[in-house]
This record gives C-alpha cells, structure tokens and sequence, in this order.
C-alpha cells in the first residue's frame, strides 16, 4: 500500500468517526451538556512507557512529556517535550539497512488536540518543530538542522483507579514534510529512505 493509499484510509477513518461524534453529540441529555461545562480534572500529565527502552544496552535516550488541559468531555489540547537520538532514517527506522556515519539528537516542543468520541475512543493531529543536532561517529557536533513533524494518531484511553490514570494504546501516522541541512554522508543515506512511517504508541498519565 503507497503513501497516498493509507493516507487516504486514515482520513476516510477520521471523518467517519468525526461524523459518528457528531451525530451522537444530538442524542446528550441536558446533564450531559452541563457536565461537559464543568469538567472536573481538567489537568493531566504524561509520558511515554516506551520510554522503558532507555535501559536497553542500545539506548535511544528517548524523553517525552506532555501536560494536557481537558477543554469539554470531548476536546482536549495539550503541549509535549520530545527528544530523543537516532542512528539511521527516521522512515526505516528499526528496518534499515544502512546507517547514519554518526547519529543525530533532536529536541522538540509540540502542540496538538484530541478529540474523544465514544467511550475512550479518540483521534489525535499533532505538530512538533525539531531542532536537530548532527554528530559524528566520534561524537563531535557538526551542524544544526530543522525538522517539521507531523501526527495523525487513533487509539483507545483506558481510565483506572477512579479514572485518574490513564492508558493510551494507539496507532500513529507519522510525517515530517521538512528537514534540513543533512551534512552529505548523512544526506546520502537518507536520499530514498520515505518521509513518513506507521508507528505504535503507549502513553499514560494523570489527570488533576
């Protein structure tokens, strides 16, 4: 399945369910509507259990975490700090069969908007700006770089112990449209690796 084919299936499924979220919107009680105006813990913080991987010998000194504010029952905002290092392209990452001469370590801050639809069910867009610092195999800086990453996520909140944790298993499409100033070693192996790539997530956190 091309780009363009799965790009369109994700958007097919994003309407369908923005339309079931707003034919169910007609069916809310009263107490409903006012419960959405007085939505108790709005605040939550979180982060990422794949963050489990910063233990293993090949360490992706991978860092996340997010503060979100619940707007209605339904709509949510949130900013996230990113950062993580890589040694090969993004869009064959963990499949690659070429490697950066060097690796490199991104920084990011993110802003996005969730929507909840039935039960936990949830779709996610998302927009992070990277700073990209490029090293060598010897672990000398080279050059900066910038990155425009791109997230559209659908998955399913689990709420635990009096619904102030949560779980987030999720499927993301992942798509960075721009990015920068590859030293030439590194822009040699990346030439025809793809811009985007289909990435699993497991976030959680806690509302306050």
């Amino acid at each position: 399945m091309n780009l363009k084919l799965k790009t369109s299936v994700i958007f097919i499924l994003v309407a369908t369910l923005s339309s079931f979220g707003q034919d169910a919107s007609f069916t809310e009680s009263i107490s409903d509507k006012t419960e959405n105006s007085n939505v108790i813990h709005r605040h939550s913080v979180g982060a990422s259990f794949f963050m489990l991987g910063n233990f293993l010998s090949d360490s992706p000194d991978y860092y996340l975490l997010t503060y979100g504010y619940r707007l209605t029952k339904k709509d949510r905002i949130f900013a996230e700090f990113n950062t993580w290092k890589y040694s090969e392209p993004l869009g064959t990452y963990g499949k690659s069969e070429e490697f950066y001469p060097g690796y490199v370590r991104a920084w990011g801050v993110g802003f996005g908007y969730q929507r909840f639809y039935w039960k936990g069910l949830f779709t996610t867009v998302q927009a992070t700006p990277f700073v990209k610092q490029y090293h060598d195999i010897n672990n000398h800086k080279i050059q900066k770089g910038f990155q425009l990453y791109l997230q559209l996520v659908a998955g399913y909140r689990f709420e635990f112990f009096k619904k102030r944790w949560y779980l987030e298993p999720a499927l993301a499409l992942k798509y960075w449209p721009v990015d920068t100033n590859y030293p030439i070693e590194f822009a040699e192996i990346e030439k025809d690796a793809p811009k985007y790539i289909f990435e699993p997530s497991l976030n959680f956190g806690f509302k306050f």
